[in-house]
């Protein structure tokens, strides 16, 4: 009975257009020696990054099976390409002697500079004051999230970043190593943050998730349920997501998988800054007992949360307009 409505989503699919740039793109870079940083990787995942950037009223959550599974592997292909970038630029600015004069190198540097502003207003209204300690989960060889904040934003807060490659962590501290004011500010540790115990993790007044950290909406859940059962109540969670046609570059998280949190705002970028940014609190009256029923368990508190999925779909949410939304 279903087969042809199921023929019907196939065939608007693989007809549009955008779906069909991105799919051209896919068999491009599928088909590279490396994702290594090259003038053919670079103009591939340019081409890629200036298709997906336009507002476009897709849900990929709506999308064919076989359009699920191409947008699946291109992100993992974006992540390893990204990664490969930061390591290559990374490694330039250690020969330096003073490798945060020259963050400049790096080509997506005034994105950052862009990105860190926005995650800084988004934040300052539900934590007005500056953060005592902060956790970023999956920083990578260059935190320039960590740096760009810690520089021009929270010039207190002690920096904690996590990621599970020691070499990417070896990188990073190479960078901050010289700075006499982050080297006393910004600590580097090899772990899965699904390794780092409840005492620790309580000792965080904000936790930044990288939008890499969890490929797979199952993957980010467990992460975020991790969170959710050893954060302290109040704590304020930064989440990175994806939006439109942005998220065959980066997984999505919806207000939905946030269990075990109270949604306080959504934004969605619509200029180069790719990423959205979800901002949620830690229920100060969780039960780990409900959190422990896993995927299915109903702690996500936000009001209306059907309301800010479907809320101006294909461009910007402005943060109090969601914010006003929730109450």
């Amino acid at each position: 009975m279903g087969q042809p409505e199921e023929l019907f989503v196939d065939m608007v699919c693989l007809t549009d257009p955008l779906v069909q740039k991105i799919c051209s793109l896919y068999e491009k870079i599928s088909k590279l020696e490396n994702l290594n940083p090259s003038n053919d990787v670079d103009t591939l995942f340019t081409q890629l990054v200036h298709t997906c950037i336009p507002p476009h009223p897709i849900d990929v959550t709506k999308l064919c099976t076989q359009i699920q599974e191409i947008r699946s592997k291109l992100i993992s292909l974006c992540g390893q390409a990204e990664g490969l970038l930061e390591k290559h630029h990374s490694t330039i600015l250690g020969t330096f002697q003073n490798p945060l004069d020259h963050l400049n190198l790096f080509p997506y540097y005034p994105n950052y500079l862009k990105l860190g502003a926005l995650e800084y207003d988004l934040l300052r209204p539900h934590y007005p004051t500056a953060p005592r300690r902060l956790a970023f989960v999956g920083s990578g060889p260059l935190p320039l999230t960590s740096i760009v904040l810690a520089t021009h934003h929270l010039r207190s807060t002690v920096f904690h970043n996590y990621d599970v490659d020691a070499s990417a962590n070896a990188m990073a501290a190479k960078l901050v190593e010289p700075h006499p004011d982050l080297s006393g500010r910004m600590f580097f540790h090899t772990r899965d943050i699904m390794d780092v115990p409840g005492e620790d993790l309580r000792e965080y007044d904000v936790v930044f998730l990288a939008a890499l950290v969890g490929m797979e909406i199952e993957e980010k859940m467990q992460v975020i349920e991790h969170l959710a059962k050893n954060m302290s109540p109040g704590v304020i969670l930064m989440v990175r997501s994806a939006h439109g046609a942005r998220a065959f570059l980066y997984p999505v998280v919806e207000p939905r998988h946030l269990r075990g949190f109270e949604v306080l705002s959504v934004y969605h970028p619509t200029d180069e800054v790719i990423n959205s940014v979800v901002v949620a609190r830690k229920v100060v009256h969780s039960s780990i007992d409900h959190i422990h029923q896993g995927f299915g368990g109903p702690l996500m508190h936000c009001s209306k949360c059907a309301e800010i999925q479907s809320f101006n779909p294909i461009g910007l949410i402005d943060e109090l307009a969601v914010e006003e939304h929730l109450c």
